[in-house]
């Protein structure tokens, strides 16, 4: 077994292609059906911190069980998501650099650091400082 640092994208990505070849599941994988099927497993990984605060949630990693769960569910939502890019033919790291330069864009770190939320919601959220004009 190896480590997310001896381990490439390209490498999972042809350990999912391989366990779908092998069972002739290709017929299935649409991307429709891909994109369902990952909405479950990220569902399934909501499931583990329903009901629960921010505190418990990041407790998890306190409880040897609770967390080998939490990354089975993981596991899940990265299999149906290479699944995906290999359907689509998507090379992940170029689709994740992209996105996050529009990101830093949208979320400028100046005006974003230690909030959230968009850019319209700012002013809700912390109304700038200043003369009351």
């Amino acid at each position: 077994m190896t480590t997310d640092q001896e381990t490439s994208l390209a490498d999972l990505k042809q350990v999912v292609a391989e366990f779908v070849h092998e069972r002739d599941w290709e017929q299935f994988h649409s991307p429709k059906n891909i994109s369902m099927a990952l909405a479950i497993e990220a569902a399934e990984l909501m499931e583990h911190f329903q009901w629960i605060s921010m505190d418990e949630s990041r407790s998890c990693c306190d409880d040897a069980d609770k967390l080998q769960e939490v990354g089975e569910e993981l596991a899940d939502c990265i299999c149906y998501l290479l699944a995906m890019a290999n359907q689509l033919n998507l090379d992940i790291s170029t689709s994740l650099q992209q996105k996050m330069k529009k990101n830093r864009l949208k979320y400028p770190a100046q005006e974003f650091q230690g909030r959230y939320g968009h850019k319209h919601q700012l002013s809700e959220i912390d109304p700038p400082q200043g003369n009351d004009a």
